[in-house]
C-alpha cells in the first residue's frame, strides 16, 4: 500500500489506542491540558490491547514449568507460547533460541558474559551505552571503538577494515544498533551483517529503537542475534529478549545459576556437588521468571502483526515529515544527524536551540504546554559529544545537565513518537517550540538537583 492510500484510509491511520491518552496535566500558566506523551524512545505507553491481554490473564497467574496444578500448566502454556510467538514476530530461525530477560542492557549483558574468551568486539561510538559498555566487563576480550560515521556506506567501509586487520584472527562480534536513539537513523544492518560474515564474525542487533517502528527478521538481515526491551515496545512489564544462535549460549556458563537453569544437581562423595545445566533458554533463565512481563511483548508483538507495519510505516513517516517541515521553519533550531537531512529515520529525533539551554526549554515545554520529551545526553555521551561538536572530556551526566538555565551545557532535546501518537501532539510541539524561541518562556525557572524545574516560589 502507497503512503498517499494510507493516508486516504482514516482507519488505517488512526493511533492505536495506548495507556494514558486521556491525561490531563496542570500547566504552570493555568488551567490543564491533554498530555501529549513525546518520548517514546525512553519508554513508550503500553498498548490498550497490551493492558488487557494481561489483566485478562491475571487471575489465572501461577508459577511455571514445574507445577502439576492447572493454573500453573495454564501459565507454563502461556509462557512458552510468548516465546514462539516472539520467535515469529522476530524471523527467528529453527535452531535459534529466545532468552528472556529484563531489558536490553540485560540482553546485551548477557551476551558478553556468554563470548568465547578472547573475541573481539567491535562497536560504534554512536551506540547506546547499553550496547557500547557491556564488552568492558570481560578482562578477556578486547574491545574496538569505531569513530563515527557519517554515512552508511562509510559505516560499512570502516566496519570491512577494522575487521579485515584484526590480529590475531579469532572470534569477533559486530555489536551496532538498527535505529539510533539520539537521531532516528536507521543503519545498514543488513550491510553490516554481510560485512561481518565476509570476515568471520557475528553480529548482534541493538533494536531497542528498530523493533517498535519496523520488522525486525533475523533470517532476512542474517544478524546472529538481537536484544530489545519490552517497554520500548508498548509492553512496559521489565522484560527483554535475546534471540538468535544458539551455540555460544549454550557453551557458556549460566547467566544466573539457581534454579531453572539447572537440569540436575547431584551431591558428589567428596561433599560437593555435581551440576547438569539446560542447554535450552531456560540456561540463562534462573528463577521465577516475569511471566507477565514476557506474555506482554507476545501481546504487543501480535498487535503490531495484526495493525500492519505497511500501514504503521507510513502513518509515523507523516508525523516525521511533518515534525521535520515545522522545525525547519525555526532557524535557531538544529537537527542532530549523523547521515544527513534525507537519512531514512524512526520517529525519533533530537536538536538544540540556539540561545537556550535544552534542560530549559524541555521544562518550558512540559510546564506551558504539557508536552513531555527528554533533554540530556540520552545515554549516549560519545554520539551527543560528537553531534554537538564538544570535546569528548567536558563533563555531563546522562539527563542531568549542570548548567543553569541559560547557561552553555552539553545536552539536547529528543522529540520520541510511535502508534499511539494522535497527530495533535506533533502541531502542538511545533507551535510550542515557535513560540518559546519567537518570545520566550512565560514562567521563571530555576535550577534544581541538576534540573531544571519551574519556580514555584
Amino acid at each position: 500500500m502507497s503512503v498517499a492510500a494510507v493516508a486516504a484510509d482514516r482507519s488505517v491511520c488512526a493511533p492505536l489506542p495506548v495507556l494514558g491518552r486521556d491525561v490531563r496535566v496542570p500547566l504552570v500558566t493555568g488551567g490543564e491540558v491533554d498530555y501529549a506523551a513525546l518520548d517514546y524512545a525512553a519508554s513508550a505507553p503500553a498498548l490498550q490491547r497490551v493492558w488487557d491481554d494481561v489483566a485478562a490473564y491475571a487471575p489465572y497467574y501461577g508459577s511455571v514449568h514445574r507445577g502439576a496444578g492447572y493454573l500453573s500448566q495454564l501459565s507454563t502454556d502461556l509462557f512458552e507460547n510468548s516465546r514462539r510467538t516472539i520467535a515469529e514476530f522476530l524471523g527467528c530461525r529453527p535452531d535459534d533460541q529466545v532468552v528472556f530477560t529484563r531489558s536490553t542492557t540485560d540482553s546485551l549483558n548477557l551476551l558478553a558474559a556468554a563470548l568465547p574468551q578472547g573475541t573481539r568486539v567491535f562497536v560504534f561510538e554512536t551506540e547506546h551505552h547499553a550496547s557500547l559498555l557491556p564488552w568492558e566487563q570481560r578482562a578477556d576480550v578486547a574491545v574496538t571503538y569505531l569513530n563515527a560515521p557519517r554515512t552508511p556506506q562509510q559505516a560499512v567501509d570502516t566496519l570491512e577494515k577494522a575487521l579485515a586487520e584484526r590480529e590475531p584472527y579469532g572470534p569477533a562480534l559486530v555489536c551496532v544498533t538498527g535505529a539510533s536513539n539520539v537521531t532516528g537513523e536507521l543503519w545498514p544492518v543488513r550491510e553490516l551483517a554481510a560485512a561481518a560474515h565476509a570476515h568471520g564474525a557475528r553480529i548482534v542487533l541493538d533494536a531497542a529503537q528498530l523493533v517498535p517502528h519496523h520488522p525486525v527478521d533475523l533470517a532476512e538481515l542474517d544478524a546472529d542475534w538481537v536484544a530489545f526491551s519490552g517497554h520500548k515496545l508498548y509492553a512496559p512489564f521489565g522484560a527483554g529478549v535475546l534471540a538468535g544462535r544458539a551455540d555460544w549460549l549454550q557453551a557458556a556458563a549460566p547467566y544466573l545459576a539457581g534454579g531453572g537453569a539447572s537440569r540436575k544437581v547431584s551431591r558428589r562423595t567428596d561433599g560437593g556437588v555435581d551440576i547438569e545445566w539446560h542447554t535450552t533458554a531456560a540456561r540463562h533463565e534462573a528463577g521465577s521468571p516475569n511471566v507477565i512481563g514476557a506474555y506482554a511483548i507476545a501481546s504487543a508483538c501480535q498487535a503490531l502483526t495484526e495493525a500492519g507495519f505497511p500501514a504503521l510505516i507510513a502513518r509515523e513517516q507523516q508525523l516525521i515529515d511533518r515534525l521535520r517541515a515545522g522545525l525547519a521553519e525555526v532557524p535557531e533550531v538544529q537537527v542532530l544527524s549523523l547521515f544527513g537531512a534525507d537519512a531514512a529515520r524512526v520517529g525519533v529525533l533530537s536538536f538544540v536551540v540556539e540561545g537556550w539551554n535544552s534542560s530549559h526549554f524541555a521544562a518550558a515545554l512540559s510546564a506551558e504546554y504539557g508536552i513531555g520529551v527528554r533533554d540530556g545526553l540520552f545515554c549516549a555521551h560519545p554520539l551527543v559529544r560528537t553531534l554537538l561538536g564538544t570535546d569528548p572530556q567536558d563533563p555531563g551526566e546522562c539527563g542531568a545537565p549542570e548548567a543553569a538555565p541559560g547557561e552553555r551545557s552539553l545536552n539536547a532535546i529528543r522529540v520520541s513518537f510511535g502508534v499511539g501518537t494522535p497527530e495533535e501532539h506533533v502541531e502542538r510541539f511545533v507551535t510550542a517550540v515557535k513560540e518559546l524561541v519567537a518570545h520566550g518562556a512565560r514562567w521563571n525557572y530555576r535550577t534544581e538537583d541538576g534540573r531544571c524545574v519551574p519556580d514555584r516560589a
